[in-house]
């Protein structure tokens, strides 16, 4: 008998609520005592944010590690502390989330897209090395959905052509490469604390680096330009107030204690996952063994060929997919290039040359991500059971079974 697919009204296959935030109790009462001292924001107590930095420093394997009110704002701090001037350009993918590129606008720099693996779906080292230029001054490679991007080629890239590197980690939190956290591996690491992050306190963002004079400059300005051994009204640097308060600190100190038994979690689940959906044809799961050595699956990603599924459009699938009780979606509909913002240059960026044309710019891998291949499982399903993959897996077959029929 042919079984009912949900979005017809059958019945869902996955019926598992899959909760985000974790917490307990001993969450609700760190922010509470926080509360009752009175002492919420860091001009008067740093004590709390300077722990969880130091944990933070610790859990990546840096010498520092630097607070700030989101991920975004991390990005664009250790951007400007890397020393870009107008007009220089920094190599970033086109499947990212819209601040890895914005953040590079708004220093007043130019983003060169560089096209994807399709394997990973990360940035590709052979397209960094053939875009670089004389204005070239930084590299921005993302570690998306927790996979660690091939870190020795881009290093390598950038020690050749002296670029700094900057590594969007905000997918990432205790992911690793070759045995090394991500976040440690370039000049610096940008972490996101948003609230669908693997790590979280609602908002916030932290940077990670080894380079003293890095995090001499980021700390300055994220603290409206002072500078240490500075007065509290002197200021030096073009900087604003992008603290985050000791409530998030103690938040983030708590949840800190759970993330690496959740990262192994997530890393053990997708593999299982992938070895349940790589016999199902038409599903690829992206590829495994490419020096990650713990990956965080903050977005669960595979490859959907609807040439198996009936000529089955993808936004359809995630449909079906999603009514079955997958917590799914069909990722980006563009590269970032498509959208309006670089279509009509709404940039208020005065360095940007003028036969800068993003219109002509053809990222051929993203564009196939985006528009037919990728499907989306969200990373709090990724802390599930070993029998909730089972029944992920057995979801995609009904939906295959049933469109085939």
């Amino acid at each position: 008998m042919k079984e009912i697919l949900a979005i017809n009204g059958g019945e869902k296959t996955v019926n598992e609520n899959f909760v985000w935030p974790v917490y307990d109790e001993t969450d609700v009462n760190a922010v509470a005592e926080v509360v009752r001292s009175g002492k919420w924001g860091n001009p008067d107590c740093e004590d709390l944010v300077a722990k969880f930095e130091k944990e933070f420093a610790e859990m990546c394997g840096t010498k520092y590690a630097l607070t700030c009110v989101n991920g975004s704002v991390a990005l664009r701090l250790a951007l400007i502390a890397c020393g870009v001037k107008p007009g220089d350009e920094v190599i970033v993918p086109p499947y990212t989330f819209i601040a890895t590129t914005s953040i590079v606008l708004e220093a007043n720099c130019v983003p060169v897209f560089v096209d994807i693996e399709p394997d990973t779906y990360n940035i590709n080292p052979v397209g960094i090395e053939k875009a670089i230029t004389e204005k070239t001054k930084a590299i921005i490679p993302v570690h998306f959905a927790g996979q660690s991007c091939n870190m020795d080629a881009i290093m390598a890239i950038s020690k050749k052509y002296n670029l700094k590197v900057i590594e969007d980690a905000c997918h990432a939190h205790g992911a690793e490469y070759k045995g090394m956290k991500l976040g440690s591996i370039g000049d610096v690491g940008c972490f996101s604390f948003q609230s669908s992050k693997n790590l979280t306190s609602g908002e916030g963002g932290i940077i990670t680096t080894n380079d003293e004079k890095l995090y001499d400059m980021m700390n300055s300005l994220r603290n409206v330009g002072r500078v240490k051994g500075g007065q509290w009204y002197e200021h030096h640097n073009l900087g604003c107030n992008y603290r985050i308060t000791q409530m998030q600190a103690v938040l983030l100190s708590n949840q800190l204690k759970r993330l690496g038994e959740q990262t192994q979690r997530r890393h053990n689940n997708g593999t299982y996952l992938n070895s349940l959906l790589e016999k199902i044809d038409g599903i690829t799961p992206l590829a495994r063994g490419l020096g990650e050595t713990l990956h965080s699956y903050h977005i669960y990603i595979f490859k959907y060929d609807k040439s198996k599924f009936n000529n089955l459009p993808k936004v359809e699938f995630s449909k079906m997919l999603a009514a079955e009780g997958v917590p799914c979606f069909m990722g980006y509909p563009q590269p970032l290039y498509k959208q309006p913002l670089f279509l009509e240059k709404n940039f208020m960026c005065y360095a940007i040359p003028s036969e800068v044309d993003y219109s002509k710019v053809c990222c051929p891998v993203a564009e196939k991500a985006c528009y037919e291949e990728a499907v989306w499982i969200f990373q709090n399903t990724m802390l599930g059971e070993k029998e909730d993959m089972d029944k992920f897996a057995e979801a995609i077959t009904k939906i295959q079974k049933a469109v085939l029929s």
